[in-house]
C-alpha cells in the first residue's frame, strides 16, 4: 500500500510536466527549506545583481544606482527591463530572471540611464550564466499517459491559445508589493529543474514547483496582482495565472475549485482556490510556476529574494 502510495504521488509530480510551458503557513513568510531571503549584495558598480551568481532558472533583482536619471531602460535575453524608483530610493530596479533552460554562457545586459539636457550613460555590463545542476528522475509509465490522442490533441492546441493570448500582454508597473510568499500551507519539493525521463526518453524539465497539498487545502496568492487567467486546461488542470506586472506572472495548477476570475484584483494571501488533481496528474498537489517574460523561473528562489522595501 505504501509503495502504491508514492508511485502515485511520483506520477503525479512527474506527469505535471508536460504542459509547454512547464511548467507552512497560507501565504504566510515561508521560506523554503528555511533558508533566510537573498539580500542584497555590496554594490561593485552602479549595476548590481541580486543574487550576485546567476544561475540558470535564477530570478534577478537589477539595482541601478544613477540618482541623477531621469530614467533607466534596459533589455536582456532580447527582453525589454522596464526600471522604477524603490520607496524612499534614488536608485532603479527591475525584477527579471534567466530560463531554467539557458545556457551557461556570458550574456550582455544593456543599461541606459537617460539624464536631463538629453544625456545619457551606458551602463552596461557582461553577465555570466551558471548552470545550476537540477536532477534527473526517471519512471516507467503507461503510453496514455505520454501519447495524447487526436481529441486531447484539440484540447491542447485550445489550451495553448489560451496561455498565448495571456501571456501576450502584462501591467507597465508593479502590481506586487514586497517580498513573494508561499502559497499554500504545504511542504514543498525540490523539482524544480528536474530533468524528466519517461519510458527512457527525455520527457520534459520540470518547470514549477511542487508543494504535498492535500484535496481541499486553500491556495493563496504569492503576491498583489491581477487575475488573467482562471479555466480548466488540458495539463494544467483548474489553473489560476496572476500579472504581477513588468513581464512577472505566477501560476497555480491542479486546483480543485475556482474562486477568483479573471479581472479580479487579489492581495497577497487572498485565496484564489482549493488545491486538488485536475488535469493531467494521478494524485492531488499544487503546481506553482514563475513566468518572467517568457523564462520559468525556480518559485524557490523568489521566497528567497527580499522585496521588502520595493517597488
Amino acid at each position: 500500500m505504501a509503495f502504491r502510495f508514492r508511485l502515485a504521488a511520483a506520477v503525479a509530480i512527474l506527469l505535471t510536466t508536460f504542459s509547454p510551458y512547464v511548467i507552512g503557513q497560507p501565504a504566510g513568510r515561508m521560506k523554503t527549506a528555511a533558508q533566510p531571503r537573498t539580500p542584497s549584495g555590496p554594490a561593485s558598480g552602479p549595476v548590481t545583481l541580486t543574487p550576485a551568481v546567476v544561475e540558470a532558472g535564477s530570478p534577478e533583482l537589477i539595482r541601478v544606482d544613477a540618482p541623477t536619471a531621469t530614467s533607466v531602460e534596459g533589455e536582456w535575453f532580447g527582453h525589454k527591463l522596464q526600471f522604477f524608483r524603490a520607496h524612499n530610493s534614488r536608485a532603479w530596479y527591475a525584477l527579471a530572471g534567466v530560463d531554467v533552460e539557458a545556457a551557461a554562457v556570458p550574456t550582455t545586459l544593456r543599461i541606459t540611464a537617460h539624464l536631463r539636457e538629453d544625456r545619457a550613460r551606458d551602463l552596461s555590463t557582461q553577465v555570466a550564466i551558471h548552470a545550476a545542476h537540477y536532477r534527473t528522475g526517471s519512471l516507467s509509465v503507461a503510453p496514455r499517459f505520454v501519447e495524447p490522442g487526436p481529441e486531447e490533441m484539440k484540447q491542447i492546441d485550445l489550451a495553448s491559445k489560451a496561455k498565448e493570448k495571456v501571456f501576450a500582454t502584462t501591467a507597465d508597473r508593479p502590481l506586487w508589493s514586497g517580498s513573494f510568499v508561499a502559497p499554500v500551507r504545504a511542504a514543498p519539493t525540490d523539482s524544480f529543474g528536474t530533468r524528466r525521463m519517461f519510458n527512457g526518453k527525455l520527457a520534459s524539465i520540470h518547470k514549477g514547483m511542487d508543494f504535498r497539498a492535500a484535496f481541499g487545502t486553500p491556495i493563496m496568492a504569492g503576491n498583489s496582482g491581477v487575475v488573467v487567467l482562471a479555466q480548466p486546461l488540458y495539463y494544467e488542470g483548474n489553473c489560476v495565472m496572476i500579472d504581477h506586472g513588468l513581464g512577472l506572472m505566477s501560476i497555480s495548477m491542479h486546483l480543485s475549485r475556482i474562486d477568483v476570475r479573471p479581472g479580479e484584483h487579489v492581495s497577497q494571501g487572498q485565496r484564489l482556490g482549493l488545491s486538488g488533481a485536475t488535469g493531467r496528474v494521478t494524485g492531488p498537489h499544487l503546481h506553482w510556476a514563475i513566468r518572467w517574460q517568457g523564462a520559468m523561473l525556480d518559485p524557490a528562489k523568489l521566497l528567497r529574494l527580499d522585496l521588502d522595501k520595493l517597488p
